[in-house]
């Protein structure tokens, strides 16, 4: 049993890692400054090469007030853009 827990866990932090991997790689080809404009999801999808945590990584940015959405195009706040040059 005990195994099977620290199986779950480890499932867990694994797919925690991915999940912040994949918002970081977003973000930072929002804030590219070669490449500061909308992207579309689909262009984030062909660069990422994964449908599901594309889509779940944009949703967790624009909940947290880091990306804005207008439609099915998304790019950088102020906020976000600000904290970049900021380097933090």
């Amino acid at each position: 049993m005990k195994s099977l827990k620290l199986l779950g866990r480890t499932r867990r932090l694994r797919d925690t890692h991915d999940e912040e991997r994949a918002e970081k790689g977003i973000l930072s080809l929002l804030l590219a400054s070669d490449s500061q404009r909308p992207w579309s999801i689909a262009e984030l999808e062909r660069e990422r090469g994964e449908h599901l945590g594309t889509v779940d990584a944009v949703a967790s940015l624009h909940a947290a007030g880091l990306i804005h959405r207008c439609g099915e195009f998304v790019f950088a706040t102020r906020a976000a853009v600000r904290m970049d040059d900021l380097s933090l």
